[in-house]
């Protein structure tokens, strides 16, 4: 087993845990992002890689390996995937800069 598949195994075994303790909030959860999921305007493999790069940005190493696992699986390329990488990152950095400048702005004013 890889350290990509041993981590998203950690995290739905945990997730079962919390499934005993609180059913109805796990099930309501996985309603919620089942549905959300689902093909719609976008497709599932779009749905996949969007949270792709939102799971690189709020630096979620599980979401990450679970999501790219999941893209490949809705047909994803290695290309679309690091594509995907390619604008987290610029997002990250727009993120950065917009806001250290203007914050920066602010300062010396």
């Amino acid at each position: 087993m890889t350290v990509m598949n041993e981590k998203v195994h950690a995290y739905k075994d945990q997730i079962s845990h919390l499934e005993n303790k609180l059913p109805e909030v796990v099930h309501a959860y996985h309603r919620f992002t089942g549905e959300c999921f689902q093909a719609g305007s976008l497709d599932e493999k779009t749905k996949q890689l969007i949270a792709l790069g939102i799971g690189l940005f709020a630096n979620n190493e599980v979401c990450t390996f679970y999501h790219v696992d999941e893209a490949r699986s809705k047909g994803a390329s290695d290309q679309e995937i690091m594509e995907t990488i390619a604008v987290a990152a610029a997002v990250g950095g727009g993120h950065a800069l917009s806001q250290g400048v203007t914050r920066v702005q602010k300062a010396l004013q």
